[in-house]
């Protein structure tokens, strides 16, 4: 049921929380192809990954059920911030003199300020009801740190969050929000495991990267007691539980009576434009949607994993502890510059994700923090919302679209996920204000040497590819 439509913003009464995630891989266009392990060279037994994750998580991630039910304890808790806003970005709109109509799903509102506690609570909950005692986990820009945070506080869950270097120092509010709520954040590369202090030896600069970050936490939830490590993103059962997104928005348009000809959001593992897209991309495959869907992910020209990645194997961490993922990837030892959009920092990207861009099903595109900034901006002067960074590439692409949809003088719908908003980014936006922001585009060249780099560790992974 509707309880405000006023205007601009169309708003769901609680009782419309989503009662189940949508799992999308029996809708794939053909199998995901399955995680390997490198000893032995064969898929990777669902029981094996009990050693890092709860059993029930694991159960979702190679579940084939197309509905998988959300407890009411998580219910419960989303009801603090959920449903979101359905927001119709009408000032955005007349800014571009665009005949188009830009809505966006807002996740800010949520108290960690993104998208990611649809997946920390879950998360937090089911360890909590195995009787794990406490998470380890890796952060870039804090988003996910401090979403792990709230949820392992609410189920009374202990937490070790290892934060990306140079995001511990750009955004230290972050790192106090997640104290707050009773973690322990360490920066990363630290002297916490063996991996990071080796790390720390052969480079005591090291500004971190997503990839050590990872191998920190994994490291330190298999060496102790009663710990397991949580995911923000990448895993199918992360990207399953934010469909809570994309499940609220298909109601909501429904309210206007309109439907989106694109959907589209940032990319750094892929769990917030997943959430989004999942629901509607069930719409297109099951005859739902009554109009052809373009999918949209946006990524940083510094960070260009879909854009210029090679798809093969490739481990999800610097150390090799993860299994290898059939992906987009720049190379696991990809050491990414310090943009300011530190949730977009990542090697690799989501199995599922990936395979659809690999089928054409999702496009993506890549931009420079330069120009992001500068839509934000805009945006912000137009919506009074300040877009996190990574958010910021969703509205960018909404942006060149609707400009496209002037010059062709079209009257489509625009979708995208407003995952966080900015409010503890302020240095980045006065970098940019300042004009302190580089152009950054990755190199060609340094992408073709880490894939050289893994082939030659893994000569056999090609026989996979056959």
């Amino acid at each position: 049921m509707v309880i405000a439509l006023k205007g601009r913003v169309v708003q769901l009464d609680v009782d419309s929380i989503p009662k189940y995630w949508y799992n999308i891989q029996p809708d794939l266009p053909k199998p995901l192809p399955p995680p390997i392990d490198p000893s032995t060279r064969e898929p990777v037994k669902p029981e094996a990954l009990e050693a890092l994750f709860a059993k029930e998580l694991v159960k979702q991630e190679v579940s084939l059920e197309r509905w998988i039910p959300i407890p009411d304890e998580v219910r419960g808790v989303y009801s603090l911030w959920r449903p979101t806003p359905l927001i119709r970005a009408f000032r955005f709109e007349r800014a571009l003199k665009t005949p188009a109509k830009i809505y966006f799903k807002y996740e800010g509102v949520s108290p960690p300020g993104s998208h990611k506690p649809n997946t920390a609570v879950a998360q937090a909950y089911f360890n909590m009801k195995e009787g794990v005692e406490r998470l380890t986990t890796e952060t870039g820009a804090g988003q996910w740190g401090s979403a792990l945070a709230f949820g392992c506080m609410l189920f009374d869950v202990k937490c070790r969050i290892y934060m990306v270097k140079v995001s511990y120092n750009q955004k230290p509010y972050r790192r106090t929000l997640m104290r707050i709520w009773g973690a322990e954040v360490v920066p990363s590369p630290s002297d916490k495991t063996s991996f990071g202090r080796r790390i720390l030896k052969e480079d005591p600069d090291n500004p971190g990267s997503l990839g050590i970050a990872i191998s920190e936490a994994i490291e330190d939830a298999l060496t102790s007691e009663n710990t397991k490590y949580a995911l923000g993103s990448v895993l199918n059962y992360v990207l399953l539980h934010q469909t809570v997104v994309g499940l609220e928005a298909r109601e909501q348009f429904k309210v206007v009576d309109e439907y989106p000809d694109y959907v589209v959001g940032c990319v750094g593992g892929g769990s917030n434009f997943s959430g989004l897209m999942w629901p509607f991309y069930y719409d297109v495959v099951s005859g739902k949607a009554g109009k052809p869907v373009e999918f949209i992910a946006v990524e940083p020209t510094a960070c260009p994993t879909l854009t210029k990645g090679v798809y093969t194997y490739d481990h999800g961490d610097t150390a090799r502890l993860t299994p290898l993922l059939k992906m987009y990837t720049l190379g696991h030892n990809f050491m990414p510059p310090p943009i300011h959009a530190g949730g977009l920092r990542y090697h690799g990207d989501a199995p599922t994700l990936c395979l659809l861009v690999k089928e054409g099903v999702v496009k993506p595109v890549a931009y420079n923090q330069v120009e992001v900034f500068e839509a934000a901006t805009l945006f912000a002067k137009c919506e009074g919302i300040i877009p996190a960074p990574e958010s910021a590439h969703a509205v960018k692409a909404a942006a060149d679209l609707a400009l496209r949809c002037r010059e062709l003088g079209e009257e489509k719908v625009i979708l995208f996920n407003m995952s966080g908003h900015g409010y503890f980014d302020m240095s980045a936006y006065e970098s940019y204000l300042d004009r302190e922001l580089k152009v950054y585009e990755y190199p060609e060249e340094e992408v073709q040497r880490a894939v050289s780099e893994l082939k030659a560790l893994y000569s056999w992974i090609e026989e996979l590819e056959r």
